[in-house]
């Protein structure tokens, strides 16, 4: 399933067309972590063959979360599910990641404002990415990527925007492009992160626990700090509040 764009209000459409720049920006970071590291190719001084392999393993080492050494007695250790938010195992990884965040990201950051969407994002991403950790303490598979943090942002939508209408591509209905109620669509990806976070067993492999954490973190957030106030629901857009990446 693949998120394409779902529609706002018209006037909602007019205040984010002034730009998430916190999305943005959060996007940009891991590119440039991305570019700049050994995964991407594009430096020639990490080598290559096993010498690059060996520089990707150290580099994923250093920034990304290792389970069986996350410990209160080690500061960098306390600091890796942050530095790991901005890594990524490869291009699929990355751009995945970095569409999920453009589609729902920007509307989130617009209902919360830059800071706290900021504040948010890195917050719940540390409670996905820890709370993997704590589960699998034992585990010495290097954990990466944004997708703890953005699966909060997910739930956070869930409960922000109920009835907006998010146009996804399917793969095994030959990419054909249906329009979903944005819950229908995110509560249809929760299952899917539950069942594969049953069938997975041990060694590597995608960190799917971290996707419920951060996605049931994310959700609580948006319920305890907005229950009180209105949720942007009511009526839906007209196409001039239709975004695409």
């Amino acid at each position: 399933m693949i998120p394409v764009r779902h529609a706002l209000s018209v006037s909602m459409w007019r205040t984010v067309t002034r730009g998430p720049v916190a999305t943005y920006g959060l996007a940009g970071l891991c590119v440039l972590a991305f570019l700049a590291g050994p995964v991407s190719g594009f430096d020639p001084a990490y080598g290559k063959g096993d010498a690059l392999l060996a520089a990707q393993s150290a580099y994923f080492l250093r920034w990304g979360v290792l389970p069986a050494e996350l410990d209160f007695n080690s500061p960098h250790a306390l600091l890796t599910p942050l530095t790991a938010l901005f890594v990524h195992a490869n291009w699929p990884h990355l751009l995945g990641n970095m569409l999920f965040l453009h589609v729902f990201g920007a509307m989130t950051e617009q209902r919360m404002g830059r800071v706290h969407f900021t504040l948010f994002y890195l917050g719940v991403g540390y409670v996905a990415l820890f709370g993997y950790a704590a589960v699998n303490a034992t585990s010495e598979q290097t954990l990466v990527g944004a997708s703890g943090a953005i699966s909060g942002v997910l739930g956070a939508f869930l409960y922000l925007f109920p009835k907006a209408r998010v146009t996804s591509l399917f793969p095994f209905l030959f990419f054909l492009p249906l329009r979903f109620p944005a819950w229908a669509v995110l509560i249809f990806w929760f299952v899917l992160q539950w069942l594969a976070a049953r069938a997975a067993g041990p060694g590597p492999g995608v960190a799917y626990l971290a996707h419920l954490v951060g996605f049931g973190a994310g959700f609580l957030y948006a319920w305890v700090r907005y229950r009180r106030t209105d949720r942007v629901g009511g009526q839906t857009a007209a196409t001039e509040g239709e975004r695409q990446p």
